[in-house]
C-alpha cells in the first residue's frame, strides 16, 4: 500500500514539473513571413534553392498553354503560318521560364505585407517576363509583336495577382503540402470567384459602405 502511494505520489510530481516545463517553454515559435525586401534578396542570395528547387511546374504547364494560345490568336490575321509559328515560339519560351516566374510568384506570395507582395509581383514579374519575351519574338520576326506583347502584359497583370492571391492559399503552388493540378484547378473556380469579390469588399470597406455608426 505504501509503495502504491509513493508510485502515485512520483507520478503527480513528474505531471507537476512536466506542466512547469511546458508553460515556461511555451508552444513552439510559428517563424515570421519574410518582409517584401528579404524575399527579393533572397532569390539572389540562394537561386539554387529559391528558384532552382521551386521550379513551378504547374505554372510552367497553365502559362504556356494560355500565352501560346494568346500568340496564335494574335497573329492568325497574318496567316496560319504565322500564327502557329508565334505560337511554337511562345510555347517553348514559356515551357522553360515560366517556372521560374512562378517560383518567384510563391516566393513573394509568403511575403507581408500583403499589398506591397502583390505591388512587388506586378513590377518585377513583368519587367523580366516581357523583356525576354519582347526579344525572342522580335528576333525571330514576329509579325503582330505590338499586339501579342499587349495582350500577354495585360494577361500577366491579371494573372500575377490572382497566382499570388491563390498561392497565400495553397493553391498553385508546388513541394511540401502542395495538392496536384488537377485539385488546384478544382479549387480555381471558387477561389477566382473570392478573389473578384476581394477589391470590392475592401473598396465597401474602406468607404465604410453599410456601417452603422450614430
Amino acid at each position: 500500500m505504501k509503495t502504491l502511494i509513493e508510485e502515485e505520489s512520483q507520478t503527480s510530481n513528474e505531471s507537476v514539473i512536466e506542466m512547469q516545463n511546458t508553460r515556461r517553454t511555451g508552444p513552439p515559435e510559428i517563424a515570421e513571413a519574410p518582409t517584401v525586401g528579404a524575399a527579393l534578396i533572397g532569390l539572389f542570395r540562394h537561386p539554387t534553392r529559391n528558384l532552382l528547387s521551386r521550379w513551378n511546374w504547374k505554372s510552367a504547364v497553365l502559362s504556356s498553354s494560355f500565352r501560346a494560345c494568346i500568340f496564335f490568336f494574335s497573329n492568325l490575321s497574318a496567316g496560319w503560318h504565322a500564327a502557329v509559328g508565334a505560337l511554337l515560339a511562345e510555347l517553348a519560351l514559356r515551357a522553360v521560364t515560366s517556372g521560374f516566374y512562378g517560383a518567384i510568384t510563391e516566393a513573394f506570395s509568403e511575403a507581408r505585407p500583403e499589398w506591397a507582395a502583390m505591388t512587388a509581383a506586378m513590377v518585377v514579374l513583368p519587367v523580366v517576363n516581357h523583356s525576354l519575351e519582347f526579344l525572342v519574338h522580335w528576333l525571330r520576326g514576329t509579325p503582330k509583336l505590338a499586339v501579342s506583347i499587349t495582350a500577354s502584359v495585360i494577361f500577366t497583370a491579371w494573372s500575377t495577382s490572382f497566382n499570388v492571391y491563390a498561392m497565400r492559399h495553397g493553391i498553385l503552388t508546388v513541394g511540401g503540402k502542395s495538392k496536384s493540378l488537377r485539385e488546384d484547378l478544382g479549387s480555381a473556380l471558387p477561389l477566382f470567384l473570392q478573389f473578384m469579390l476581394a477589391g470590392p469588399r475592401l473598396l465597401i470597406r474602406l468607404l465604410g459602405i453599410g456601417n452603422t455608426s450614430s
